[in-house]
């Protein structure tokens, strides 16, 4: 069993946003090739987005720091500290409105 701080990596990762010119980072906690389960911390800088993709699968985002909108087509959910957002299953973006980490998870 591994424990990992995802209050230090959430610090860490915005940092490293911080840093970067595109305003993100992104660091896998758990799982990868193969795993049915994977939890991705996602920092992104106020102002910056991921820009609209494809659903992953059955996947939640937790908000570990800040204020962030989940937006669908002409829908949109936001999300601040501590709130759980369900990822709905269309192409999707999501935008930081200030210093933001979030804990994707996705079920393969």
């Amino acid at each position: 069993m591994s424990v990992s701080s995802l209050s230090a990596l959430a610090d860490e990762q915005l940092a490293v946003a911080q840093a970067a010119d595109n305003g993100r980072s992104a660091k896998t906690v758990h799982g990868g090739p193969g795993a049915a389960l994977r939890h991705t911390l996602l920092a992104l800088t106020g102002g910056h987005a991921l820009a609209e993709h494809a659903s992953p699968g059955e996947a939640t985002l937790l908000v570990l720091r800040g204020r962030v909108r989940l937006v669908a087509g002409d829908r949109s959910w936001p999300g601040e500290t501590g709130d759980l957002l369900v990822i709905p299953d269309a192409r999707h973006a999501l935008y930081a409105d200030e210093d933001s980490a979030v804990l994707l998870t996705v079920a393969r």
